[in-house]
């Protein structure tokens, strides 16, 4: 795949540091996962917690609101007002949310939370709101196993309230491994022990009618999701070089940069200066663990060409240093003082939640768009 062409004069304007999306490659990636849940026969419920956007999410369901997945409930609150009305808020649910619960149930949202616990099941219960039980299929955060004890005891509860939705599970270890049959390997936990835990439920006579399972790694991976009913994933509509370093994608898929101009140079370090620190690209660090270490994040020109073996190797809170990466040969390229450059991220979430919105360059020719962001808990 070849990178969009992008010439530099449409950014023209635009104070840096800026958040660029590219809605072309954003669109190719929402085919792609779309075409695999449709072949895999399992619905998709997006997860919109990389995006928080309107836009990206009306492009996303094609102007049809359909299920999606949020982490907080901020989220909920802004795609319930914009007709989202069947979303699964996919974080272990504390008692004092509940209220906000139940105030976004009344106006017509079907707003449907998780949780591992009895003491979660009892109050979920008690406040007239459905479930679905997190199942641990690979030790990665919460979650039961299909053979504890408690997975029937918190079915009960909530079956007895009639509350009980289902079963859920990510596999978030799936992040660790490459390669798309270590995924597809991590796919197949998904799939099993949703399945385990769900056909447990309906032998003790609970309907169990939500198998839910995903991550990006596993949701394009999987081979068979019999027994599922539905597929989530997040960061897949705009990729990062987490996702590129384990094989889940490549650099041209990458469709959000933050763009930066030149600031200055230290030529006998190797150094350029641009006006992007961690406050414009975050501090994550994903990719340090990984087979290529891509510092904060890989150096582009500003028409979105990767340029070869330069990256990002520091970041104070509005300064990031760029150089060739360890043992690189070559001279630096000629980047003088005002010279836009646009940087790939390690992590498309954290990156995006620096920004208050998106500066896209569409998928069609024509101006440079604004779509806004939002943020909170």
């Amino acid at each position: 795949m070849s990178p969009t062409s992008t010439h530099p004069a449409i950014f023209e304007g635009l104070t840096t540091p800026a958040l660029i999306l590219d809605e072309a490659r954003m669109l190719r990636n929402f085919a792609r996962l779309s075409q695999h849940a449709a072949d895999l026969g399992v619905a998709l419920r997006p997860h919109m917690k990389t995006a928080k956007s309107l836009e990206v999410a009306e492009r996303m369901s094609g102007g049809t609101p359909g299920p999606i997945t949020v982490s907080t409930l901020a989220e909920a609150e802004v795609f319930a007002a914009a007709g989202y009305n069947d979303i699964l808020y996919a974080v272990g649910i504390a008692p004092g949310k509940l209220p906000r619960v139940q105030a976004l149930r009344a106006r017509g949202c079907d707003l449907v939370v998780i949780l591992d616990s009895v003491a979660q099941a009892q109050a979920v219960a008690e406040a007239g709101i459905p479930a679905l039980i997190e199942i641990d299929s690979d030790g990665h955060r919460g979650g039961l196993s299909a053979e504890d004890p408690s997975l029937l005891e918190i079915a009960r509860i909530l079956a007895d309230a009639g509350a009980l939705r289902g079963v859920v599970t990510h596999a978030g270890e799936s992040y660790g491994v490459s390669g798309a049959k270590a995924h597809a390997e991590f796919a197949e936990r998904e799939r099993a022990a949703t399945v385990a835990a769900a056909e447990a439920l309906r032998a003790a006579g609970m309907a169990c009618p939500v198998v839910s399972v995903g991550s990006t790694p596993t949701a394009h991976a999987a081979q068979d999701l019999t027994g599922v009913t539905e597929l989530r994933a997040g960061v897949y509509m705009f990729f990062d070089l987490v996702m590129a370093g384990i094989g889940v994608c490549t650099t041209d898929d990458i469709a959000l940069s933050v763009l930066a101009s030149v600031i200055g140079h230290q030529p006998d370090k190797g150094w350029v200066l641009i006006d992007a620190g961690w406050m414009a690209m975050s501090r994550d660090r994903g990719t340090a663990a990984q087979a290529v270490d891509q510092g904060y994040g890989i150096v582009c020109d500003a028409e979105g060409r990767v340029i070869p073996d330069l990256i990002v190797t520091a970041a104070n809170q509005e300064h990031g240093i760029i150089a060739r990466r360890d043992g690189a040969a070559g001279p630096m390229p000629d980047l003088p003082v005002g010279t836009l450059l646009r940087i790939l991220p390690n992590h498309a979430c954290a990156t995006a939640a620096q920004h208050g919105g998106y500066s896209v360059i569409p998928a069609r020719p024509g101006p440079l768009q604004s779509w806004a962001r939002f943020g909170g808990w």
